[in-house]
């Protein structure tokens, strides 16, 4: 057969579809989202040329650890041991992608079957995969699982109770993943104090799960959490999104009734590399294994008698299968995880209680630092809080990050940009990394501010 131009080849195919121009192809998408003219490119660049201006490109970044940083808001701006990062960047670790051939696989594997086993440790429950995405995928895929497998017992049939404190990107996540699902999204309500009101909790009862979140969206920590369960009956899954770091001195949920957690891993193993990529946490109870997404390693004996590692339950195509599939996840972010179990494997039971602790202690000196401006009082008083806090300001919170940002700190999060009624709210967060002279810039900044808006 004679070889064909590549127009030839392009309009035979138009041809064939009874299309006459390529504009016809595309017709159906308007034209302001993808059909663009030209774009405007400068010419060809030599090599030195492209690295001087990604250099001049990324100098005008804000790094994190060029000055103090009380920005958290999910993120953890943690200290990641040189260990980690060395022992990741092994061959066999780095160019290891999806060990289908469990014979050649076993190192890898072994090391997927810790990450779990430390995570159903570090949370209370059974089964864990080897990752999700991140927290707000795991938080949505537990929703959608448990619909999976409460749905026929349930009484408010597809309907999920989620905490009213959820943050915005993560409920846009899970809005997305129930959209065509038959999934009914309701609020579960909060006090005035910012806990879960327990008694308006009872109307959750029946539904197919509840996801609320230990510490909220604000820091703070709700005793009342533990005794969701009982209120919401064992036919309604309580599903907790966790800091990871927190159970070092939290209870586990699995402890106290919760069939799903899930969480952030990126505190263990990586920083927050501009917002990815990261991983989440997931684990379960037994009665949710064959519904749980993303992949599973489990630990057998060969014909020799020796520990053999394999993926099992769930098989890629399971994940792929459209309409009929458990999930549309059917990877994970196993390196980045890898980095998580290498990190916890260095600190060690001991050594996580006492990075806990030293979270919350910083967070507290932090908490009592900012509130001693006259003027800023916490949005919530009374609570106890980890790793991040939540103060009303005399003004506008972005005027107030604008002002203190020109004093060289970053003051956390203004919380407008997630609730309109909150513009005057600041999140303020903290991590092993924040140290006095981080607490005394940012308050003589923000003490500056609220004397120039006349508190």
């Amino acid at each position: 057969m004679d070889q064909l131009p590549n127009l030839g080849r392009e309009q035979e195919m138009l041809e064939a579809m009874g299309l006459d121009s390529m504009d016809d192809l595309f017709s159906d998408i308007p034209k302001d989202v993808c059909r663009t003219d030209p774009l405007p490119l400068r010419d060809p660049q030599s090599e030195e040329e492209i690295l001087a201006d990604a250099q001049h490109l990324l100098g005008a970044n804000v790094d994190l650890d060029s000055r103090p940083s009380f920005l958290a808001a999910g993120l953890a701006r943690n200290f990641v041991p040189t260990m980690v990062p060395m022992l990741a960047t092994r061959g066999e670790f780095l160019t290891s992608y999806t060990p289908y051939q469990p014979e050649v696989s076993q190192g890898m594997l072994q090391a997927m079957w810790e990450f779990q086993t430390m995570v159903s440790e570090l949370v209370g429950l059974p089964v864990s995969n080897v990752s999700m995405y991140d927290a707000s995928t795991a938080a949505a895929e537990a929703i959608t699982c448990a619909v999976r497998v409460k749905g026929r017992k349930a009484t408010q049939k597809g309907v999920v109770y989620v905490s009213q404190f959820v943050p915005p990107h993560r409920l846009s996540v899970i809005e997305n993943y129930s959209q065509g699902g038959e999934i009914e999204l309701r609020t579960l309500e909060h006090g005035r104090d910012g806990r879960v009101d327990l008694g308006a909790a009872v109307v959750a009862a029946g539904a197919c799960a509840v996801y609320v979140e230990q510490p909220n969206a604000f820091g703070e920590l709700d005793e009342g959490i533990a005794q969701l369960k009982e209120i919401i009956g064992e036919d309604t899954a309580l599903i907790v999104g966790v800091d990871a770091v927190s159970l070092g001195i939290v209870e586990a949920p699995g402890n106290y009734g919760a069939d799903i957690v899930v969480g952030e891993g990126q505190p263990f193993g990586i920083g927050p590399t501009g917002g990815g990529p990261i991983y989440g946490l997931f684990a379960c109870e037994k009665e949710y294994l064959r519904m749980m997404p993303g992949r599973i390693v489990g630990k057998t004996i060969d014909e020799d008698g020796r520990d053999a590692f394999t993926l099992t339950l769930s098989t890629r195509e399971q994940h792929i299968r459209r309409h009929r599939a458990t999930s549309n996840i059917c990877s994970n972010e196993t390196l980045i995880a890898l980095m998580g179990a290498m990190h916890m494997a260095l600190l060690g039971p001991e050594g996580l209680k006492r990075l806990a602790l030293r979270i919350a202690a910083v967070t507290e000196v932090t908490k009592r630092a900012v509130c001693s401006i006259p003027g800023v009082v916490l949005v919530d008083p009374d609570t106890s809080n980890f790793r991040e806090f939540a103060v009303k300001l005399p003004g506008e919170a972005a005027d107030a990050v604008a002002h203190i940002d020109q004093a060289g700190v970053l003051a956390g999060l203004p919380l407008g940009e997630w609730w309109d009624s909150m513009s005057t709210c600041l999140l303020i967060g903290c991590d092993e990394r924040t140290s006095q002279s981080d607490i005394d810039a940012l308050v003589s900044a923000l003490s500056s501010w609220v004397e120039e808006v006349g508190a």
